[in-house]
């Protein structure tokens, strides 16, 4: 079986998800290309302070720390409103963010802005892969999930680079206006879908709390949504020790500079960009659990292989391994998430489940950036990725155990609400 055949496009001769994936392309480069306008931006701003890095750190920070608050807190939105107008509301939103921010008087407006683009993308991209599974065949689902991973892995391998040329040749504010017009043209696209194509049925609240509770026990009674949890988890702690580490692994342990960092960057970006690509071929060649605890340890072994490398270049080409397993893992995940539950609940659970692996993705960082003080050892960070490379070993065993027993899902999900306390359902416009 070819890793790449037409039968991996077949998603795309269908005009709702067609029109939902050349949305998510748009908006995920305009983005991408828009987050290296925004770091040098407030960068620039803050040169003289002493605390200019807190304020980067901060720009970067507010990019996925809405997508926790909505996760733990407003998932049921997604299940409530019609998910369609959700999604054309987020990217309005950042049109408006977009527009404004060559007009912020200060570091602290541009960081308050980027806060408002985070909470609409918080929203915007959950409500993408709840969608997903009503757009297109159930048995088509991995080529589609394979599809949009590859176009958001694609521009995280390019973005950042076009963002930063064309901030280096006109300013942030030429960045901002091409993602504000990315928005735009996202807003038509996702408005030419019907809205029925992208939800089955919404829920009636029975209150926000119990809501949030019935997502949050279907994500927990889920088999598939437990081998996320736990799985990609403790994988998530070994990214964010990786990735804090990373920069100083290039400058520091293998004095590549930032033409080394740029490189591991890259690196990781193509490794996505085939692994996600691949995926829909490999699920259906080994099946869901021993591609996803394969993907696990493809990645250890490019983390522990980078970690025992005599040099840059030999690192680069181990990056793009670990980065080829992270691409089919995050594939897995999506799949596994999307079929852990049935419409009513999906979005919320999906969200608690985004929410929980980005917690500790910060905590590995904070844990990864605990052991990188000053004066920096070169041999830290080839410790920290060893052992971000034994943890996602445990990953791997932990993913493969919980990803075997796919079966049941939407009846462990329906033991959450029963038939006489479900919620009420209105059919979707």
């Amino acid at each position: 079986m070819s890793f790449f055949s037409t039968a991996q496009l077949a998603p795309l001769r269908l005009q709702g998800f067609r029109n939902l994936f050349f949305a998510t392309l748009g908006s995920s480069m305009g983005t991408l290309l828009a987050a290296v306008a925004l770091a040098i931006d407030v960068k620039d701003r803050t040169e003289s302070s002493p605390n200019s890095g807190l304020w980067v750190a901060a720009v970067l920070i507010v990019e996925f720390l809405p997508t926790i608050v909505v996760g733990l807190l407003l998932g049921p939105l997604l299940d409530r409103l019609e998910r369609r107008t959700l999604m054309v509301a987020a990217d309005a939103l950042r049109v408006a963010v977009f527009v404004a921010l060559p007009f912020a008087p200060s570091a602290g407006a541009v960081v308050a802005l980027a806060l408002l683009a985070g909470l609409a993308t918080g929203f915007f991209r959950p409500a993408v892969y709840a969608g997903v599974p009503n757009l297109v065949p159930a048995d088509e689902l991995p080529q589609a999930n394979a599809l949009l991973q590859t176009v958001e892995n694609a521009s995280w391998a390019g973005s950042p680079l076009l963002g930063g040329v064309l901030t280096a040749a006109a300013g942030p504010s030429a960045a901002y206006a091409v993602n504000a017009v990315s928005f735009v043209i996202s807003i038509v696209l996702v408005l030419r879908i019907p809205p029925r194509l992208l939800q089955s049925e919404r829920a009636l609240s029975h209150g926000h709390w119990r809501d949030l509770r019935e997502g949050i026990s279907a994500a927990l009674h889920s088999p598939s949504m437990r081998a996320v949890l736990v799985g990609w988890g403790t994988a998530s702690l070994a990214l964010g020790a990786g990735s804090v580490s990373e920069i100083y692994l290039a400058k520091n342990t293998f004095s590549a500079g930032d033409f080394g960092y740029g490189l591991f960057y890259g690196a990781m970006g193509c490794g996505l960009v085939f692994g996600s690509f691949a995926s829909a071929a490999a699920l259906a060649r080994y099946g869901v659990p021993r591609l996803y605890g394969g993907s696990l340890v493809l990645m250890a072994a490019g983390y522990l292989g980078a970690a025992a490398s005599p040099d840059a270049w030999v690192a680069a080409v181990l990056c793009v391994v670990a980065g080829t397993g992270n691409g089919a893992a995050i594939a897995c995940n999506a799949l596994l998430v999307q079929r852990g539950t049935f419409d009513l609940l999906r979005g919320r659970a999906l969200t608690f489940v985004m929410s929980i692996t980005y917690v500790l993705v910060g905590v590995g960082m904070g844990l990864g950036g605990a052991f990188l003080r000053a004066p920096i050892d070169p041999a830290a960070p080839r410790w920290i990725w060893a052992c971000a490379g034994g943890l996602l070993l445990v990953a791997a065993v932990l993913g493969f155990l919980l990803a075997r027993n796919l079966g049941g899902e939407t009846a462990a999900a329906a033991e959450v609400t029963s038939a006489e306390h479900a919620p009420p359902v209105a059919a979707a416009n």
